[in-house]
């Protein structure tokens, strides 16, 4: 074997290990991202509300980033890709947090998981990239994934039954978005996208305080200070993992493996919540879920 071969495999194989890697950093956040809301609702029996407590600890996970960051945050440049980048990171964080803490967890990451159909129009619009018979599809079976579990016998039209359902359906929109971004943003290093994600969250929980949503109501007891610290952590962690996972891997494609998040979430549900869906919901998920499937054949 010559030097030029040798050399040539070694660096198919870095790529095959930078690949598996990023898969792995996307199942990571899935299953960070599937349990989180319950340490939510800890929060707010504890009686802080899901506006106030989704600020805290992304502004606990910014303190953290400053200190773990601070040397790669030299390099930060502002563009209007990064404001709106915080923006869709805000809604989806926010959108998810208040979505888990007032509806059924499983529904609402269904209804989050229309994201496929998001990514293949932003894809389209932010990225340039063609519309195949593949996306045609995804779009058509994300619909009536949707329109199946939305559907009100009483008045007929497939619209969200409450504003859980809502927010879960913005969230989603977010996360498509924030994904696309994240591409279109590729020479911008993890550290500065995670701080733009983090600002984004704090941005936009401030604002909703000042509006009159949600309430400021710092924890009394240290339990829940311990706790609001540890979510910020994680958060700092888990930020990072997948922003190395969304920069390596095509947005309909990090759509697919962060799927498995709903697998985790119904386990969760169903141990600590006690909850379940009805035979229509499932009925649509599944289509919906079929539809992130066939959205990694966009690549091609």
């Amino acid at each position: 074997m010559t030097a030029k071969g040798s050399a040539a495999e070694g660096g198919q194989g870095e790529v095959i290990r930078e690949k598996r890697a990023a898969i792995l950093s996307l199942l990571t956040g899935a299953l960070v991202w599937g349990l989180i809301w319950y340490p939510y609702r800890i929060l707010r029996d504890a009686g802080i509300d899901g506006v106030a407590a989704s600020t805290l600890t992304y502004s606990v996970a910014f303190v953290f980033g400053l200190v773990f960051f601070r040397r790669a945050l030299g390099g930060f440049s502002p563009s209007w890709t990064l404001f709106w980048l915080a923006l869709a990171s805000g809604g989806c964080n926010l959108g998810y947090v208040l979505a888990t803490l007032n509806g059924e967890v499983v529904r609402v990451l269904l209804l989050f998981y229309l994201a496929p159909l998001w990514t293949v129009l932003l894809s389209r619009l932010l990225l340039g990239e063609r519309l195949n018979r593949a996306g045609v599809f995804v779009i058509a079976l994300s619909l009536a994934g949707a329109a199946t579990m939305l559907w009100h016998p009483r008045i007929g039209l497939p619209v969200p039954k409450d504003g859980a359902d809502w927010l879960g359906l913005g969230a989603g929109f977010s996360f498509a978005l924030l994904n696309v971004l994240s591409l279109k943003a590729q020479r911008v290093s993890i550290e500065i996208k995670s701080m733009v994600a983090f600002s984004g969250t704090m941005l936009i929980g401030g604002l909703l305080m000042l509006c009159g949503i949600g309430q400021l109501q710092l924890p009394a007891a240290p339990s829940a200070w311990l706790l609001l610290g540890l979510i910020g952590f994680v958060l700092v962690v888990v930020n990072f993992v997948v922003q190395y996972g969304l920069a390596r891997v095509a947005a309909n494609r990090a759509i697919v493996i962060m799927l498995s998040e709903i697998g985790f979430a119904a386990l969760a549900a169903w141990f600590l919540a006690d909850e379940a869906l009805g035979l229509r919901d499932w009925v649509g998920g599944a289509m919906i879920v079929a539809a992130s499937f066939f959205s990694a054949k966009m690549e091609s």
